[in-house]
């Protein structure tokens, strides 16, 4: 804390604009990746939903089969019943025994019919599930490519961009470490509520930069004179002169190109 205190006016300037400089390349890597993080995302919780869908309805028509198989066995049964009537009958005291027998026959038989409409009814189902898994197969197996292809795209530009920026933040959090802790935080805060995250700016053509709004020649006087913080009154960014921000943007460039 105590180099923080001693830094003067300028050394602060320098060094927030350093920083500046530092996160705006971060910035820019960043949105080189753009959306593509997301866009994987999404495709990977895609693909895993399609996966899902397909072993539901791989267990479905397993469950279907089982149902089949099971009024399959309930026919068979039945068929073994009415042919254990029919000899029953054959030996029967009364007319009273043969038409229990009869009913008990004719019992059967429906469930039988009742069975086979079951086993007509699954296998249609199971029609219609073949259907939805051959879609949704062809579907999975696009999104796959898609996916393939997208994170090919987002390796690529990690591995050209992650050493860089692990770099770039380490200096990041060393120029931080620079700067006193008030203006560390008032930084941040513009950075949070700029859209460009630009918090310092130089004064470009009379005006603070990326602004339209002009500012006084007496304030500029003061902004090159670096003998205090002074930031425009219209967007609250932290403001330069013009020689320091393109000294500093040479010496930031050099070292960008070694990183």
């Amino acid at each position: 804390m105590a180099n923080k205190k001693e830094s003067t006016v300028e050394e602060k300037l320098r060094a927030l604009y350093d920083l500046q400089l530092i996160d705006s390349r971060v910035d820019e890597i960043r949105n080189v990746r753009g959306e593509l993080p997301l866009e994987v995302q999404d495709l990977e919780d895609e693909v895993l939903g399609l996966k899902t869908r397909m072993d539901k309805l791989k267990t479905d028509v397993e469950t279907i089969n089982f149902e089949i198989t099971a009024k399959k066995n309930l026919i068979e049964e039945a068929k073994t019943l009415i042919k254990k009537y029919a000899e029953q009958q054959k030996n029967v005291r009364n007319s009273r025994e043969f038409n229990s027998l009869s009913k008990e026959v004719e019992f059967q038989e429906l469930e039988i019919q009742l069975a086979e409409k079951n086993i007509k009814e699954f296998k249609a189902q199971i029609e219609q599930k073949k259907e939805v898994v051959a879609d949704t197969k062809e579907k999975l197996s696009e999104r796959e490519g898609h996916l393939k292809h997208k994170k090919g795209e987002l390796d690529a530009i990690l591995a050209e961009t992650e050493k860089e920026e692990k770099a770039l933040l380490k200096k990041s959090e060393e120029y931080e470490d620079k700067i006193e802790d008030r203006l560390i935080q008032a930084y941040k805060r513009i950075r949070h509520n700029v859209k460009n995250g630009l918090a310092v700016v130089p004064v470009e053509r009379g005006a603070s930069g990326g602004s339209f709004f002009t500012i006084p020649p007496q304030v500029q006087v003061e902004i090159a004179s670096r003998k205090k913080i002074i930031t425009d009154e219209h967007s609250g960014r932290i403001l330069v002169d013009p020689l320091l921000a393109e000294e500093e943007q040479e010496r930031m460039q050099a070292l960008f190109a070694k990183l």
